[in-house]
Formats: C-alpha cells, sequence, structure tokens
C-alpha cells in the first residue's frame, strides 16, 4: 500500500522520538520502503525545520535533535511557551484525567522548541510552584519528564529510589510506562537484577540516569493492571465486604480499583472488599460514598457505621448548643457499650 508523503514523515518523526537512534536501514524496515526513500524524508524533516542530526559510517544512523523552530505548526514563541506551561500543569494536577497525554504532549513539544524558547520555560519552571493538596505526593515535573523520556526511548537506566521505610537503593531497570492512578504516578519497570515487572512510586524515584543501551521488551504487561494489582495488594489491618445496589461498571466509577476489589453480584449489584485502618476509618469512607450500601462483614465495621450514621441525625435533629450534647452523649454510650463487652 501506498502512503502520502505527510503521513509518511510524520511517521518518521514518531520513530525518531522513540529511540535515541535509527540506522538508515531500520528506519526503511520499519517504514516498509527503500533507504532511499528515508534520505530523501530526512532532507524534507530539515527543510520543515526538524533537527535531524545524523552520524556518518557503517554503524552511524540518525537521531532527533533540539530543532531549530516549531515544526509544523505555526506557533510563534510565546504561543509555544503558553501551550508548553500548560501542559505541563496539566500533567501536574491532573485536570483531564489524561495525564499521560499531557505529558507525551509535552516531551514533543518541548523537543522541538528553539533553544531560546526551551531556556525561557526551564527558567519558567523553577520560578512556578506548585502547591499540591495535603494528602499529595510531591513530585518535580523534571523528574516526570525524565522518567517519560526513559519510557519512549526505552534506555536501561539506572534508578535511584527509596523504599516505604526510607532505605535507598540503586537497581538497573528498562523503563516501560508511567500510570497515574489517584493522586499518585507510578513508574512501571522491568528489574534486571531480578528479571521481573516492577511498580515504583514515581515520589520515592530521586534519580534515573540513562545508560543509552536501547532494550527490545519482549512481552511487556498491561501497565495499568499491573499497577492496580499492586496498589490493591497492599496489606490492610481489616478489611470490609460492601453490596452496592449499582452494577459494575457504575460501581467503579463509584470506588476505583486502585481502592477495593469489585465482583459482580448479578447485573444490578457489585460487592466490594476494601481495606483500611481500623472499622472506625472504613466506616467514615463507607459513609462518604453517599449512597446505599449494606455492610456484609465484619460486624464491627457495620456497627462503627451505624453508630456515625445515628450521630449525624441526632446531631442534625436538633439546633444550636443542644446538638453538642447530644454528640457527646452518642460517643458516651458508645464508650460505655465497648466497656460491658470487654468484661
Amino acid at each position: 500500500m501506498v502512503i502520502s508523503t505527510s503521513v509518511r514523515l510524520l511517521r518518521l518523526v514518531s520513530l525518531l522520538s522513540a529511540r535515541p537512534s535509527w540506522t538508515c536501514g531500520e528506519l526503511a524496515e520499519r517504514m516498509d520502503v527503500t533507504e532511499r526513500t528515508v534520505r530523501r524524508d530526512i532532507t524534507r524533516l530539515r527543510d520543515l525545520g526538524y533537527d535531524v542530526e545524523s552520524e556518518p559510517g557503517p554503524w552511524g544512523g540518525y537521531r532527533l535533535g533540539a530543532g531549530g523552530r516549531v515544526p509544523p505548526l505555526v506557533l510563534d514563541d510565546e504561543e509555544a511557551l503558553a501551550v508548553a506551561v500548560a501542559l505541563r500543569e496539566t500533567a501536574l494536577n491532573g485536570v483531564l484525567g489524561g495525564d499521560q497525554a499531557a505529558l507525551s504532549a509535552l516531551l514533543k513539544l518541548r523537543q522541538g522548541l528553539p533553544r531560546r524558547v526551551a531556556g525561557r520555560l526551564d527558567e519558567m519552571a523553577e520560578t512556578l510552584v506548585h502547591v499540591p493538596r495535603a494528602d499529595e505526593p510531591q513530585i518535580a515535573s523534571g523528574l516526570l519528564l525524565e522518567l517519560a523520556t526513559a519510557c519512549r526511548r526505552g534506555e536501561r537506566s539506572g534508578l535511584s529510589y527509596r523504599d516505604r521505610e526510607g532505605r535507598g537503593t540503586t537497581r538497573d531497570v528498562d523503563p516501560y510506562r508511567l500510570v497515574r492512578t489517584g493522586r499518585r504516578w507510578y513508574f512501571v519497570a522491568r528489574d534486571v537484577a531480578r528479571d521481573e515487572w516492577r511498580t515504583f512510586r514515581a515520589d520515592r524515584i530521586r534519580r534515573i540516569r540513562p545508560t543509552g543501551e536501547v532494550v527490545e521488551l519482549g512481552d511487556p504487561p498491561d501497565p495499568e493492571l499491573l499497577v492496580i494489582r499492586a496498589v490493591t495488594s497492599r496489606p490492610y489491618p481489616l478489611y470490609a465486604r460492601v453490596r452496592l445496589p449499582l452494577p459494575m461498571d457504575r460501581a467503579v466509577r463509584m470506588v476505583p480499583t486502585s481502592v477495593g476489589t469489585h465482583h459482580a453480584d448479578g447485573p444490578e449489584a457489585t460487592i466490594i472488599e476494601i481495606g483500611g485502618p481500623d472499622a472506625d476509618g472504613l466506616a467514615g469512607y463507607l459513609l462518604g460514598l453517599g449512597t446505599p450500601l449494606r455492610v456484609l462483614s465484619p460486624d464491627g465495621v457495620r456497627e462503627a457505621l451505624v453508630r456515625r450514621t445515628r450521630e449525624l441525625l441526632a446531631v442534625n435533629a436538633v439546633d444550636g448548643p443542644e446538638a453538642d450534647h447530644v454528640v457527646n452523649a452518642e460517643h458516651t454510650d458508645h464508650e460505655h457499650d465497648a466497656d460491658e463487652n470487654t468484661r
């Protein structure tokens, strides 16, 4: 099948962006064209403003440089800078949900920016301050870009990482994908020494150092599924089984798969297993869902949910200072019942 020159050029740019370098023969094989066509298309890209660098000799090849102007979009310096800043903030804040797409677009734009504009973007990045939510792990946008670049290029890298106990480790990894779930970014890569796929919390990564060695990943996993399994398999002191009168798709939107494990209970209901620190904490989370539900087990979570619901009902049924007395009485009764149960 013969494809148009414009489509072929876009494919060529995509290939050049995916790896540090390609030989002419490799590009010809991937694009199913002759090496002469590749050389001709490289010339066209340079005419369009792409800085395609080449190395002579039998082992030489092509790589995408820093760019002379912003092709093929017609953007002036101020417009290109505005788009780059907007993409950076979108990737950090997750306002569109598609953080991976925003980060990928920022990578492509950053690579094609003229040096004078790229320098201004770097200066602005140093002065802009991202204020996360109280419960949001902090991660520098520069590190996110480095991780995304490693994934895009497929270069084996040295990873400096800090585990949950704060211990520092260094290992060689083969980067694959960045995944955002809930309020966290996860870095999916193959641990070379252990020969197994791992997920790393991006906010615990100290540094990544590409080695320049491009690796071919034979059978990579589903990155989203790998992260979900890693997140939901964390040990909790207590688990609750809850039945929601909602079909599976609606239940997953209400309780993400990163929070609980879902099982359909017929076409109109879903049973979810959710872990938490204690019965009261789980009851608070379930109450916050704001939907009718039934706690199947354990009894402690069900009793905590009933108690919290009664307190909420009591305090809203009385006006003025008397409401505080009602809540205090509820707490006193609860403590008395607990004392009775331990005798």
